[in-house]
């Protein structure tokens, strides 16, 4: 029997299974939104016999466990004249792994009944898997192949790199896409920072077998991983798998060396294309994480732009004189780079008015802050709306768990959290305003060449 061909038997398995997510369906559909308080806090921090950490949350209200990771690295790690090799890599991890080829892995995650996928960001590798409780041991079995044994095999490879291809191909006839690029350079010159994640035509058509595979084992360690588990499965339980998946891997990784690098502000950049709407970026200094300003810089960034409906950008751009259908502000805390950034979309014709309007309301929250007023409302949504956009599912705190690891946050952060935004004073958000957004911006245009006002 070839791989793609199916038993009677597991046909029978492939039905049960379906019937099963279906029933698990319906009743998420009947669960609240929000998984009840003592899940989204009571957080174990759980080590295997070969070391490997993880962070754990269980949780029986249905038989399902959600794994998150991430290995450091991401496309700051692809060698120069291979840039979108990581990419590529993550395109691959579930397209054959050790004795499995491509059409035997995914019919193993169809009869196990397990989601997976794998992603590649700037600075770092994510992987993520779902099954339910009943397929654990063999969606974790498939999983450890996926870790430690992909096959990059060369028909999986050319399948995905042409996936990728097509859409660097589309990026570049894509106005955003290439104005987008052309202010990466400006901002970050030779940083890795500044190149495509997907990479070129050239250089990912460069990409060999064996130059995923070296990647893969210079970046995927123990050391250089962060895990969040979420679901049916207990500490001692994930001990065994979590030694199961991630300890033979090496314990140390061999990462290129990255410098950190500040955006080159004080620029402006104008892409001229006959568009109807013009595209407009400002990129102000960023603060980073483990900063003792960060939450004032945070809840100041709330009130300028982020929190969207009730910023001073959304009431000025928006409501008060429709120039944009949304603005908005955001804080950007990167391994190697930090930044604020702002930005809309507007009609060509009143690109210069909004731009001109934008910086109005930059110039007024540094010179003067916000209130005593708007600081309480932002307070207030901040504290409660993280349970819902970080805590409201076992995957959402699967990824909360991961990104409080890499940033080094503390097993107890979310309930250290409201007291570090409860403790930030007025004066602390003006100070963070003038730090922040007194620099001169650096300012993208994209759209017809008279939209920058000439």
């Amino acid at each position: 029997m070839n791989a793609t061909e199916a038993t009677p038997s597991m046909q029978a398995n492939r039905f049960t299974l379906t019937l099963t997510t279906l029933l698990l369906a319906l009743m998420f559909l009947t669960l609240p939104a929000v998984l009840p308080a003592r899940a989204a806090v009571d957080i174990q921090e759980v080590t295997s016999d070969s070391g490997v950490k993880a962070w754990l949350v269980e949780d029986y209200t249905v038989p399902i466990i959600s794994v998150r990771f991430a290995f450091n690295g991401g496309s700051t790690q692809d060698p120069e004249g291979k840039e979108g090799v990581s990419t590529l890599m993550t395109g691959l991890f579930d397209e054959g792994a050790g004795d499995l080829d491509a059409d035997a892995f995914q019919e193993r995650l169809d009869e196990v009944g397990a989601e997976m996928s794998f992603n590649a960001t700037r600075d770092a590798v994510y992987g993520q898997m779902r099954v339910l409780e009943e397929g654990r041991d063999d969606a974790f079995d498939l999983l450890r192949l996926a870790v430690n044994n992909p096959r990059f095999d060369q028909e999986p490879v050319d399948r995905i790199r042409a996936q990728i291809m097509t859409r660097i191909q589309r990026d570049m006839r894509d106005p955003e896409s290439l104005g987008q690029e052309e202010f990466a350079r400006a901002l970050y010159g030779d940083h890795p920072y500044a190149r495509r994640s997907d990479g070129t035509d050239e250089t990912l058509g460069s990409v060999k077998p064996e130059d995923l595979k070296a990647l893969h084992a210079r970046t995927f360690a123990r050391s250089n991983v962060s895990i969040g588990v979420v679901g049916a499965i207990d500490a001692e339980t994930l001990k065994t798998m979590l030694d199961k998946v991630f300890g033979d891997l090496p314990q140390e990784p061999e990462l290129l060396p990255v410098e950190h690098v500040s955006p080159k502000l004080d620029q402006k950049i104008s892409y001229a294309y006959p568009l109807p709407q013009a595209t407009i970026q400002l990129v102000y200094p960023g603060i980073a994480r483990d900063d003792p300003e960060f939450f004032p810089a945070f809840l100041m960034n709330h009130i300028l732009g982020g929190g969207t409906f009730s910023s001073r950008l959304f009431d000025e751009v928006r409501e008060k004189r429709g120039l944009a259908y949304g603005v908005g502000s955001g804080l950007h805390t990167g391994e190697y780079a930090d930044m604020l950034t702002i930005g809309t979309s507007t009609r060509a014709d009143r690109a210069k008015e909004t731009l001109e309007l934008i910086r109005d309301v930059v110039r007024g929250m540094a010179q003067e802050g916000p209130t005593e007023a708007e600081l309480e409302r932002a307070k207030t949504y901040l504290i409660g709306a993280y349970p819902i956009n970080n805590l409201d599912s076992s995957a959402a705190i699967a990824r909360t768990l991961v990104e409080l690891q890499l940033d080094d946050r503390g097993i107890d952060y979310i309930d250290r959290r409201v007291g570090y935004i409860n403790a930030v004073t007025l004066d602390q958000v003006k100070a963070a305003a003038r730090r922040l957004l007194i620099a001169e911006p650096a300012i993208l245009v994209i759209g017809p060449e008279a939209a920058d006002g000439g």
